[in-house]
């Protein structure tokens, strides 16, 4: 009976070593994402998933790597074409218009625009139809020259991974779709090869302390491992008649299509681009641009007019015409804009000007797009991992103890 009892503890711990090598590596994985948010009273007791944490430093990291490397907003912005532009939106431009227009001369000279004959609003709407090209074509060229401090790359991505920690989890996640299944699966592979050296260790050194203490190592060493893995080593690496090379860095291309693929549908979208315009940093020198080009057409429209606008506007209504006028097409930009959205994506063709040069960084260069954001903090998972193997080292301890006592 004691024989076919120690012989059951002794085939047992592999198969502990096994289970507590999968079941770290999972809780480290899971650990790694979950929860979003901090569960717990802070700043000790409790937790948040590593990446949900590391946010803003990844979103930095992001924003570094996409406008520092990768990406240009000037090179970007050079593939617009007014004509084009104007193409897809100049229906709806046109409506809006019309209806700025009507607004702004009922406020800023209602008797004058009351008594205007239809013919010569009929005129004022004609003629700037007309000049939308001309309006256009200018403030495109002034947009492109001026596009870094209008529109602060960075600004958006930080800002948006910062509200939307789920993207975050899904850039890291579909860009390791391969590399965290096998972390999990090669937890119990290396537990398993683990486990019988504390398996022989045991049967000469039965101490109370063994097991524990194999589980310990076990724990980390297949977190560690996994890690490893993935990450190491970075460049190709002949060993007996063997290529090795971390996985995630062997995926390179594939990784860099899924990693553009995201910021181009989550983050860099033509909808961010247009809320960072007219609400981030630099949303007032889009305001100045805009009122620069008004105020040029309304001099022309209002000579054009003569003499229904001209002899019955005075100055202050003149300045207020184009104040308003600059101000009601700044806020009405969401109206129009939407219309040469897929123009914009296609256009820039964000996804695969990203993927292309991602392919082409060095595999230092390509780790950095995912590791650095969570490195620092790769020893709480493993540590976990540790006390979780140690406990579990704990429960054949246990069950020996009770069966001695029986």
């Amino acid at each position: 009976m004691d024989f076919d009892f120690t012989t059951l503890t002794l085939l047992s711990i592999p198969l502990i070593s096994a289970f507590v090598g999968w079941a770290t590596n999972y809780l480290a994985l899971k650990m790694m994402f979950y929860p979003m948010e901090f569960v717990g009273i802070k700043p000790i007791f409790g937790w948040q998933g590593l990446i949900p944490a590391k946010r803003k430093e990844m979103a930095e990291i992001a924003a570094e790597l996409v406008l520092g490397k990768l990406l240009n907003a000037k090179e970007l912005a050079a593939k617009l074409d007014s004509k084009a532009l104007t193409a897809v939106m100049e229906r709806r431009l046109k409506q809006v218009l019309r209806r700025i227009v009507n607004e702004v001369m009922r406020e800023s000279a209602p008797k004058v625009w009351a008594s205007m004959p239809v013919h010569g609003k009929n005129l004022v709407y004609a003629r700037i139809e007309a000049d939308i090209p001309n309006i256009v074509n200018n403030m495109v060229d002034d947009f492109k020259y001026n596009v870094e401090e209008i529109i602060d790359i960075k600004e958006l991505v930080v800002t948006k991974l910062i509200e939307s920690p789920e993207i975050i989890n899904e850039i890291f996640l579909k860009s390791g779709e391969k590399e965290f299944p096998f972390v999990e699966h090669s937890g119990f592979i290396f537990g398993l090869l683990f486990g019988f050296p504390t398996m022989f260790v045991w049967m000469y050194l039965p101490e109370w302390w063994v097991l524990p203490l194999g589980g310990l190592i076990v724990g980390y060493l297949t977190n560690w491992l996994a890690l490893k893995v993935i990450f190491e080593p970075k460049h190709p690496t002949k060993f007996m008649g063997l290529t090795l090379q971390g996985m995630f860095l062997k995926r390179q291309n594939e990784v860099s299509q899924v990693y553009s693929e995201i910021i181009e549908e989550k983050l860099v979208t033509s909808e961010n681009i247009l809320k960072t315009a007219l609400y981030g940093s630099g949303s007032k020198q889009l305001l100045e641009l805009i009122e620069l080009h008004v105020n040029d057409a309304i001099d022309r429209y209002i000579a054009f007019a003569q003499p229904y606008i001209t002899l019955g506007v005075g100055s202050d209504a003149y300045y207020k015409v184009q104040e308003m006028a600059s101000r009601h097409i700044f806020e009405n930009s969401e109206r129009y804009m939407p219309y040469a959205f897929e123009y914009i994506k296609k256009t820039l063709g964000i996804a695969e000007e990203l993927s292309a040069r991602m392919k082409k960084l060095s595999p230092e260069e390509f780790e950095g797009v995912l590791r650095p954001a969570y490195e620092a903090d790769e020893w709480k998972l493993i540590l976990t991992g540790s006390l979780l193997g140690m406990g579990a080292g704990f429960m054949p301890v246990s069950y020996t103890h009770l069966r001695a006592h029986e």
